[in-house]
Formats: C-alpha cells, sequence, structure tokens
C-alpha cells in the first residue's frame, strides 16, 4: 500500500509540476536568471518530498508550488515592466573585451577567469581572441561576441545579391503518419502528398520516417532505417 500511495503521489505532484511549469513560460535553462533558477529548484525539491516524505501533507505540498510559481510569475511581470526591477532581478551585461582589450575587473566581476574566457570564444568560432571586438557576459551566463569588421562573415547584402525568400517548413509526414493539419497549413491535400511521394518512389508511407516540404514546395524524404534522402523540386 506504502508502494501505491507514492506511485500515486508522485504521479499527481508530477502532472502538477507541469501544468505549474507551463505557467511559467518556455525558457532554456540557459536563459534562466538567478532568482527563476532557485524557484525551479525549490519546486523540484517540494515534488520529491511530496513523493516519499510522509510527514508532508500531500495538498500542503500543491499549496507550496502554487505559492513558489505566483511569485515567478508576477517577478515575471514586474521585469516586463519595470528596467529597475529588471536589473535588479536579472542583472546587467558586463563588458569582458572592449575594443579588443580584455578587461581585467569586469572579468572579476562576472567571477570569470581567463581560461572561462578563452573556452567560451573557441566555442563560438573564435580561437583568436584577437579577432573581436566587444564580448559581453549577459545576465543568462552565457557570452557575445562581435568580432572586428575585418573578420565579419560576408552576407548577401555585402555582395549586393537578392536572395529568394526561405519561409517555414512543413513536416508533412512523421514516422509513417500524415500530418493533416500541416498539410492544411501549406494549402495542399492528401492526395497531393501521396502523388508527389509516389513520383519519388515512395509507395507505402510507412517506410518514411519524415517528409519536409519548403516554402518553394521542395519535398525532403528521409525513410526509415536507412540514411539517404530524396529531393523533390517543382519545375
Amino acid at each position: 500500500m506504502n508502494i501505491l500511495r507514492i506511485i500515486a503521489e508522485s504521479t499527481a505532484s508530477l502532472i502538477a509540476l507541469f501544468l505549474f511549469c507551463r505557467l511559467l513560460g518556455k525558457k532554456q535553462m540557459a536563459q534562466l536568471n538567478i532568482y527563476d533558477y532557485i524557484i525551479g529548484i525549490s519546486i523540484g525539491n517540494i515534488v520529491a518530498e511530496m513523493s516519499v516524505n510522509r510527514e508532508v501533507i500531500f495538498y500542503e505540498g500543491l499549496v507550496a508550488m502554487a505559492v513558489y510559481t505566483l511569485f515567478a510569475v508576477l517577478s515575471t511581470y514586474i521585469t516586463t515592466k519595470s528596467i529597475v526591477a529588471r536589473r535588479f532581478m536579472s542583472g546587467s551585461p558586463v563588458v569582458i573585451i572592449e575594443d579588443g582589450k580584455i578587461i581585467e575587473n569586469s572579468l572579476n566581476k562576472a567571477k570569470l577567469d581567463i581560461n572561462d574566457l578563452l573556452q567560451e570564444a573557441r566555442v563560438a568560432g573564435y580561437f583568436d581572441i584577437s579577432e573581436i571586438e566587444y564580448a559581453l557576459f549577459e545576465p543568462n551566463g552565457t557570452l557575445s561576441f562581435l568580432p572586428k569588421a575585418k573578420y565579419k562573415p560576408l552576407t548577401p547584402n555585402d555582395m549586393k545579391m537578392k536572395p529568394g525568400y526561405n519561409g517555414l517548413s512543413a513536416d508533412l509526414v512523421i514516422d509513417g503518419n500524415i500530418m493533416k493539419k500541416n498539410l492544411l497549413y501549406i494549402n495542399k491535400n492528401e492526395k497531393w502528398l501521396k502523388t508527389r511521394l509516389k513520383n519519388l518512389g515512395y509507395d507505402n508511407i510507412e517506410n518514411i520516417l519524415l517528409a519536409i516540404c519548403d516554402s518553394n514546395e521542395v519535398i525532403t524524404v528521409y525513410e526509415k532505417s536507412i540514411i539517404q534522402k530524396k529531393n523533390d523540386c517543382l519545375e
């Protein structure tokens, strides 16, 4: 009976946790500020206690989770309305490199050492620190880099080119199943899809792992258990 109780309360607490997290939004771990991170750890700890600690009354745990969630939602609302509150809760960016020079005081303020800076620069694709004009340590703990003008990659605008429009792609088949809503989104039907796939040599949709259609109606097909893709471009 004790095992069944743990299973039931764990399931209920996880459902509640899911609902509360939906209220908190869809921030990724790298986007969490210190306050959000603490809230997340606290709620997770409450869920664990609700599941295995018999001294914790289940509904009291739910109330505690709701309080933490409410504070998180309120803090998000306040920080969107007030710059002062946003700086207090989330912090401000710190300039680590300015005009190509490393600012040692800023490294100390951000609690970074030179090895951390070099590692983050390499991850961003800068193996030579002299190529960087500015580096900012963001409030979420990530580093943003601005390369010097002569090291910036060329863009179509630099080349006086006018690239074509690239819209969103639609997943038309996933794991052998036709995505009907996505077909409607691109104003197509199943007959059109089956005809196009048949022209590509796919008579059985169940053999397709993924089929994607881009804004130019180019269909890319990935077969199940076969690392292969075929392209079909409309004339």
